[in-house]
Parts: C-alpha cells; sequence; structure tokens
C-alpha cells in the first residue's frame, strides 16, 4: 500500500479543468462487508451522483462516459476490492486519475469543480509523529521506524550477532524458562523452570539483551524519537534493566508474535503511541486560546483564506462535515461567500484554505465542532505573523 505524500498533494492541487471529480469512501479489509460487496457498491452511488452534477453542468454522455470510465473500471475489478484498508479517494478528469487506497476512514463524499478536493486527506499529516518499535520475540529481534500510517524495517543484522550463542555465549533455550503472571511480595515478576530467573539463567537473558541495546547505539546515539517494545511483559522488565536509551517508553506493548502479525503490531503500536503526539494538536489549541485578542489569531473565511495564500497561517482549524461554499478571485483577492456549491461556479474556500495553508507548511486539524478553539466558527487559524 503506497501512502500519499506531500508531493501527491502538490501535484493534484496542480490539476485545474472545468471537471475534476473527486470521490471519497470508508472501505472495508475483511468481514461480512466486504463479501456482500458493500464498498464498490457505496463508489457506484457515489458515481451516479457525480454523473448527475456534470449533467447539470452540461456535460454531454460521451464527455460523461469518457471521464468516469476508469471509475467504472474499479468497480468492476472484483480483486481490487479483496486489497482494500480503511478509504478509497479517487481524483479523476479528463486525461486523468488516480486512486488511492489508504488508511483513513471517509465519509461517503464527492465533489465536482475546476480542482480537486484535499482537505480530507489533511489527517494523514498531522499527529503523525516518527517513533521506534522493537520486537522482541524469542530469538527474533527487529527493529522498526513507525508512523501513524507507515512502518519500516531497519536492517539491524550487522549490528546484532546472528545467535544467541553469539550473545550470551551458549545455545540459551527459552523454552527452559517459564514465565508465570504474579508478583512476589516486593512486587517482582515471578518465575519458574529449570533456573530461578534471579539467577544464572536471567543473567543469560540480561547478556542477550545488552547486546541488542549495545548494538542499537550506533542508531539511537543523536535520536530523540520514543521506543516502544513489543515483548512480553517478563521479558520487557529484563530488557529495560539493561537499556540505555533514555527515550523508552516505560510500558511495553504486551503481544502473543504467534498470533499477530505487523500490520496488527503497528496498528497496537500506534494505539499505545497516539496520544504521545496528540499533545501537539492540545498545544496548538491552547496557543490559539491563549492569544486571542492578540493578533494572531484569527477566525472567518474572510480574513483566513487570504492568509493561508500568503503562507501566513501555522495552524488552521476546520470544522468536520462542514465547508464553506463561495467564490475567490485570485486577481484582485475578492471572497464571496454563498450557501452551496449548486450553481457549477462556486468550491469550497475552506477546501483552497486547507491546502494553502498545507502546502506552505503549516499544520490543518480536522476537527469536531466542540473540539474547535473558537466553536462559533467552522475556521480558526493561529497565524505565524
Amino acid at each position: 500500500m503506497t501512502l500519499i505524500t506531500r508531493k501527491n498533494i502538490a501535484e493534484l492541487h496542480d490539476v485545474n479543468q472545468e471537471n475534476c471529480i473527486s470521490i471519497f469512501i470508508p472501505t472495508h479489509r475483511a468481514g461480512e462487508k466486504v463479501l456482500q460487496e458493500e464498498d464498490p457498491l457505496s463508489l457506484k452511488n457515489q458515481l451516479k451522483d457525480v454523473k448527475d452534477k456534470l449533467a447539470k453542468k452540461g456535460l454531454n454522455e460521451d464527455g460523461i462516459n469518457n471521464i468516469t470510465q476508469p471509475v467504472q473500471d474499479l468497480i468492476d475489478n472484483s480483486s481490487f476490492w479483496r486489497e482494500q484498508s480503511d478509504g478509497l479517494a479517487i481524483f479523476a478528469a479528463d486525461g486523468f486519475f488516480e486512486s488511492h487506497t489508504l488508511p483513513v476512514h471517509f465519509e461517503a463524499f464527492n465533489y465536482v469543480s475546476n480542482s480537486f478536493y484535499l482537505k480530507p486527506l489533511m489527517p494523514m499529516f498531522v499527529g503523525d509523529g516518527s517513533f521506534y518499535l522493537i520486537t522482541l520475540d524469542r530469538d527474533n529481534v527487529k527493529l522498526f521506524e513507525c508512523m501513524r500510517h507507515s512502518f519500516t524495517e531497519i536492517d539491524i543484522e550487522d549490528l546484532i550477532p546472528e545467535t544467541k550463542q553469539d550473545r550470551v555465549g551458549f545455545d540459551y533455550e527459552e523454552k527452559n524458562l517459564q514465565f508465570r503472571s504474579g508478583a512476589t511480595g516486593s512486587g517482582q515478576t515471578m518465575y519458574h523452570g529449570q533456573e530461578a530467573a534471579t539467577g544464572k539463567r536471567k543473567n543469560e537473558i540480561k547478556k542477550y539483551f545488552r547486546a541488542i541495546n549495545d548494538g542499537l547505539v550506533t542508531i539511537f546515539r543523536e535520536e530523540t524519537m520514543p521506543l516502544l517494545i513489543a515483548a512480553q511483559s517478563p521479558l520487557f522488565d529484563i530488557y529495560k534493566e539493561v537499556n540505555t536509551y533514555n527515550h523508552l517508553i516505560e510500558e511495553s506493548l504486551t503481544i502473543d508474535f504467534s498470533d499477530t502479525d505487523m500490520f496488527e503490531i503497528h496498528e497496537l503500536a500506534w494505539e499505545r503511541m497516539e496520544p504521545v503526539f496528540d499533545q501537539e494538536r492540545k498545544d496548538h489549541i491552547a496557543r490559539f486560546l491563549d492569544e486571542q485578542g492578540k493578533g494572531t489569531t484569527s477566525i472567518g473565511i474572510g480574513k483566513i483564506l487570504p492568509a493561508a495564500i500568503n503562507g501566513q497561517i501555522e495552524t488552521l482549524f476546520c470544522e468536520n462535515q462542514e465547508d464553506i461554499f463561495g467564490q475567490y478571485k485570485e486577481e484582485n483577492g475578492v471572497i464571496t461567500v454563498t450557501e452551496g456549491e449548486d450553481n457549477g461556479k462556486n468550491i469550497s474556500l475552506m477546501n483552497l484554505a486547507a491546502i494553502k495553508t498545507f502546502l506552505k507548511g503549516g499544520a490543518v486539524y480536522l476537527l469536531e465542532k466542540e473540539e474547535m478553539p473558537n466553536p462559533n466558527s467552522r475556521v480558526n487559524a493561529l497565524h505565524r505573523y
């Protein structure tokens, strides 16, 4: 699955034609809804609505089919629907077509204008901080660099010896050390097996984990990204004793590796890490509230859109599932707000503000009304200057 990038956003924004079609639908990875073909039916309904909009704009049947045929081809492609994620974004124009299978849930929506509707993609670029993930699975140790919607394995073979014999001096059999839940009076994990954990066997595990820690020093030396460990709790307790990386998350992700693939582990890891990265959003909201009335915040599309176009907005807050339609005259900066997009000439002014903010380095958050810093306006902005 190829995730959409900032460069993709810029390229999509550069497409300007009389009829640019944007379609978003929620999709499903597996289950009954896939078997019942609900996803292609959802796209079919959106396509029907798009064709009606194109007809109202005066496009004839041949012209409509020319633009929308790639969408129909997706509807008819049964294998395509077996390889979905959480959402599907489609962009089509005369001679242009792209579809993006993305790990973002979209509400079913379509938009026909002279440019593409890209605001629903903004959640992929905020709260998406990077973190390290180590999977400690018996004899199999892997390191990943993760973000909210992606993970990449980092090759550590040259940093960590290939076998446990190289690490601890002999063939350690983990089955000889068994763990059971519970704690001693001192609060330490209890073990049973051929040897007590506080004895020789635990020392061998510590030697093994110390080799891992020492091998990763060259990667972690200048880093400040948080590190999450996926392991059974007793193993993590031992790893913490030898860890020297200052940004280790204090609680591990407890995983049954025999019943969990890496995609599931990544999802569980993000659930654990999301509150850490959501702090940035909270900090931006707090700054907006603190700076209201000081000239560095604004509400209302009339003030915000020109500032977004001029690169003055550091953070834009848009009310989710809401929009502001109208017209914008680039030559003189005149903004006209209307009730909707029905006349075919109106555009989403909120979408334009979001994309201009994003492409000029600002952050864009889609929030529910009750989460907006100033809920009396559908758009709020925190300015750079």
